[in-house]
C-alpha cells in the first residue's frame, strides 16, 4: 500500500511538472489570454478534470509557471557562478539567457499577466530581489576592475528597468522586435558603466554572441 501511494505521488508530480512545462511554453509563445485550460489539457492528452484536480484555475497554474521559471533561473545562476572568471561574465550569461527567453516570448505575455495582479506582483517581487543581487554584482565588479567606481548603480539600474517597462507600452516594439530593443538597451548600458578592461570583455562577448546568432539564423533555427 505504501509503495502504491509513493508511485501515485510520483506520477502526480511528474504530471504536474509536465503541465507546468507545457503551459509555460504556451503562455509565453501565444500570450496568456488566448490559452485556455482546455487547450492545455488537450495538448497533454489529459482530461480537463485531471487538470483541475492539480490546478484549481488558470491563475494558480500561471503562478506555478512563474515560480518554476524563477527556480530554474536561480539554478542556472548558481551553475554559472561556479565557472565564471569574473562578475561581468556572470551578468552577461544571465542576460544571454534572458535574451534567449525573450526570443520565444510573445509581447502579449507581458500585457496579459497584468490582468492577474497576484502573479504580476509575484514577478515584480522577484525583479526587486534580482535588482538587489545585480547591484551587489556590480559592486563586486568595481573591485575586480570591470566596472567604473563613479556610478550609482541603483539609480542607473532602476532607470534601465523603467525604460524597458515604458518601451513595452510604446510603438517602438512595433517597428523593431522587442529583442532588438532589449539588446540595444542592455549592451549600451553595460558599455557605459564598464572600465576599459570591462569594455573589451563586453565587446568580445557581443561579437561572439552575434556571430552565434547569425549562424543559428543561417541554419534556419531562428526566426
Amino acid at each position: 500500500m505504501i509503495d502504491t501511494e509513493k508511485d501515485n505521488s510520483t506520477v502526480r508530480l511528474e504530471l504536474k511538472n509536465r503541465i507546468i512545462e507545457s503551459a509555460t511554453l504556451a503562455f509565453r509563445t501565444n500570450g496568456i489570454k488566448c490559452i485556455t485550460m482546455d487547450d492545455i489539457a488537450t495538448s497533454l492528452s489529459i482530461s480537463k478534470r485531471t487538470l483541475y484536480e492539480i490546478f484549481e484555475d488558470k491563475e494558480s497554474l500561471l503562478r506555478e509557471c512563474v515560480l518554476s521559471e524563477q527556480a530554474e533561473m536561480c539554478c542556472y545562476l548558481n551553475e554559472v557562478m561556479k565557472s565564471a572568471k569574473n562578475v561581468l561574465e556572470v551578468i552577461l550569461m544571465c542576460y544571454k539567457r534572458s535574451i534567449e527567453r525573450f526570443h520565444v516570448t510573445n509581447k502579449l505575455f507581458f500585457e496579459d499577466i497584468k490582468k492577474y495582479p497576484n502573479v504580476h506582483n509575484l514577478m515584480k517581487s522577484f525583479n526587486e530581489k534580482d535588482l538587489d543581487s545585480t547591484i551587489a554584482f556590480f559592486k563586486m565588479g568595481v573591485e575586480q576592475g570591470i566596472f567604473r567606481d563613479d556610478i550609482n548603480f541603483e539609480i542607473v539600474n532602476l532607470l534601465v528597468h523603467q525604460q524597458l517597462d515604458m518601451l513595452m507600452n510604446t510603438g517602438l516594439c512595433k517597428k523593431y522586435s522587442f529583442i532588438e530593443v532589449y539588446e540595444s538597451i542592455m549592451f549600451t548600458y553595460l558599455r557605459g558603466i564598464s572600465t576599459e578592461k570591462g569594455a573589451k570583455e563586453l565587446d568580445t562577448f557581443i561579437l561572439e554572441y552575434r556571430e552565434n546568432r547569425k549562424n543559428v539564423k543561417n541554419n534556419g533555427m531562428l526566426e
